[in-house]
């Protein structure tokens, strides 16, 4: 699709994404959020403050489909895309990287990669962004490291969107171990001015009283942290929409903890959300968004952006 002149493309798509961000809050803003009681002490990553209904339950963020609408706090932590806003300056394509298992070609898992790349064009207007999608099915972070710079290398993109953990977890491995290897992989793709994104685990009822599976999710989770880069918190998306449905995770979780259509739409629509809002954080040196802090927090100060390139990821 043709790219507008100038600047007036990062202008045009930035503005969309203050106008969807203000369907949840008066003025966009930012607070922070600190590090997770991991032991991890990275910088903090921002969030959007939860917006509250006159009940005084948190809102949902109105900018997603009725079916895939869940609250701000339970869909992602935001960072800055510093690769993804040099593109848009330079006025060329996005070029984006969705790795893991819904990232597959098989069943209703390859329509992913399309409804990506159409929810990512619909919030980017006249935007030129290529998904290309490459699956690891069943790989274990540690195995997936040098396959997924094998493809870094060869694919070039801005956005590495890595859907993580799943996997992991079902293979049992060593949860520190885990943390480890994705922590580095995502070193080595930031050390490349590439932009990482990355997806926690799928929810399931049956494993969520597993401790070492949720063990899991908090480790993607303190990874995202330590590293500064956006996290779609899939598993807490898929408990809050499982929740409001009889078939439980069933009427968005296929066989084999795969993604069903619903599933797949939902995931494509909860990432893209989460880079539209994190284009919005400020550049280092930037000066800082007006705070809002909900009222238990209001000593609360926003945190500065962490000075490296973020990045972004997916399982």
């Amino acid at each position: 699709m043709a790219l507008p002149q100038a600047a007036a493309l990062l202008a045009a798509s930035l503005t969309l994404a203050v106008s969807a961000a203000a369907a949840l809050a008066d003025p966009p803003a930012a607070a922070s959020r600190g590090p997770v009681s991991s032991g991890l002490t990275g910088p903090a990553t921002v969030v959007s403050p939860p917006k509250t209904t006159p009940s005084g339950s948190e809102a949902l963020d109105v900018s997603l489909s009725p079916e895939c609408r869940v609250p701000g706090s339970k869909l992602y932590t935001l960072a800055r895309l510093g690769a993804v806003k040099l593109a848009l300056k330079e006025k060329r394509p996005v070029r984006v990287l969705t790795v893991g298992g819904s990232s597959a070609g098989l069943g209703a898992s390859a329509t992913y990669p399309v409804k990506l790349e159409t929810a990512l064009e619909r919030s980017l207007p006249n935007v030129d962004v290529v998904v290309e999608s490459r699956g690891m099915q069943g790989e274990i972070a540690s195995g997936a490291a040098e396959r997924l710079r094998n493809m870094v290398a060869e694919l070039e993109p801005d956005l590495v969107i890595w859907q993580v953990g799943t996997h992991d977890a079902l293979a049992r491995v060593d949860a520190d171990v885990f943390a480890t290897a994705l922590a580095e992989t995502v070193q080595w793709i930031k050390g490349h001015e590439i932009d990482v994104v990355l997806v926690n685990p799928v929810y399931t009822a049956s494993l969520a009283d597993d401790e070492y599976y949720t063990s899991l999710v908090r480790k993607v989770q303190e990874v995202a942290e330590h590293e500064g880069v956006p996290l779609v918190q899939r598993y807490e998306a898929m408990r809050y929409l499982s929740g409001l449905s009889q078939k439980g995770e069933g009427h968005l979780l296929g066989s084999q903890f795969r993604l069903n259509e619903l599933g797949l739409r939902c995931m494509a629509e909860h990432v893209t959300r989460a880079i539209t809002l994190s284009l919005l954080q400020a550049d280092p040196g930037a000066p800082l968004a007006p705070v809002i802090v909900p009222p238990r927090d209001a000593a609360a100060k926003a945190a500065s952006p962490p000075p490296s390139i973020l990045v972004r990821p997916g399982d």
